[in-house]
């Protein structure tokens, strides 16, 4: 199978990248590296893959690109609450012009993956008008178009309306997936599970913890890839949005971080502090839809996905030095 990554120098599409790899198939990874890292782990795989850096946001960067993929993957966006509180008009622009682009692009055939995310309904959570943990039924509420944080989440919401009705339009194969707190080695540090990581590698103390009383379910990256993959081999999943995520261990934000701590073997005092603006009290998906589709069942639990993480934080010096 060919497969090709957009934004597969990033986080979950190097994850990705490598379970491709592992499968057997032949893979093409496109990358603007604004946020993707040329680091030794994609220098590690770089023999078995063909390597595009390219600005996505632009038509041209798909003209160079050849067809003929069995599965495309678009993972490239703009991502992180720092990042787009900072920006929101880059995240508009460059989530919407990436996928714009690539589906004037796709040739019939090609089936694509769109990685959007629960976000999209975070309106709906915080109006009290879904319930949780939550379906992908839930209808979708826009609580304030003009908020910085909002700008992520329309960017999916658009997207997801853009491939369902140009897929329908021209014939394509499409899934959408929504992520779910998607965590693990290798994704920066503007997310909970790595900040809190590092903050205990570096022995802060006291300790803040910000939205004590918030709550999460978090899924580690190997079984969010697991689920795509598993998406993307299913008849039955074409043309359907499927959250991805695990809904067995919803976590409280103090309870992460004593977790955290313990597997730091730290001890420091602990500071709550109110949670970020705009955040979601609580989130956790329900799944039925995936399971029902493909099967799947997350495998790597809470403590394990927390200890592999640490430790990769831990141990990678190259990646700490190079923040």
């Amino acid at each position: 199978m060919r497969a090709l990554v957009l934004g597969g120098a990033g986080f979950i599409g190097l994850h990705l990248t490598r379970r491709l790899l592992a499968d057997g198939h032949s893979v093409t990874l496109v990358d603007d590296f604004s946020r993707g890292r040329d680091d030794r782990e994609l220098a590690a795989i770089r023999p078995r893959v063909q390597v595009f850096q390219a600005d996505l946001t632009s038509a041209a960067a798909y003209d160079g690109l050849p067809h003929g993929w069995d599965q495309v993957y678009l993972l490239a966006a703009v991502v992180g609450v720092r990042n787009v509180e900072r920006d929101p008009a880059r995240v508009l622009r460059v989530n919407t012009l990436a996928l714009l682009h690539l589906l004037d692009w796709l040739h019939p055939g090609e089936r694509l993956f769109f990685a959007s995310t629960s976000e999209t309904y975070a309106g709906t959570v915080s109006a009290g008008l879904a319930p949780v943990p939550t379906a992908e039924e839930v209808p979708l509420l826009i609580e304030d178009v003009a908020a910085p944080r909002f700008a992520y989440a329309v960017s999916k919401l658009w997207g997801e309306a853009a491939v369902l009705h140009t897929a329908r339009a021209r014939e394509l194969e499409c899934v959408v997936g929504r992520f779910h707190n998607v965590y693990g080695p290798r994704m920066g540090a503007d997310h909970v599970i790595p900040e809190l990581s590092l903050r205990a590698i570096g022995r802060e103390d006291p300790f803040r913890v910000y939205g004590v009383e918030q709550s999460r379910a978090f899924c580690h990256v190997d079984d969010a890839v697991e689920a795509m993959v598993r998406l993307m081999s299913s008849d039955q999943a074409t043309g359907q949005i499927v959250h991805i995520g695990n809904d067995t261990e919803p976590t409280g934000v103090g309870d992460l971080a004593e977790l955290v701590l313990r597997v730091a073997g730290f001890a420091p005092a602990l500071q709550p502090l109110p949670a970020p603006p705009g955040s979601v009290a609580q989130r956790c998906p329900d799944i039925t839809k995936l399971r029902a589709l493909t099967g799947f069942e997350p495998k790597v639990s809470l403590e394990e996905g927390v200890r592999h993480t640490f430790e990769w934080y831990r141990d990678d010096r190259w990646y700490r030095d190079d923040r």
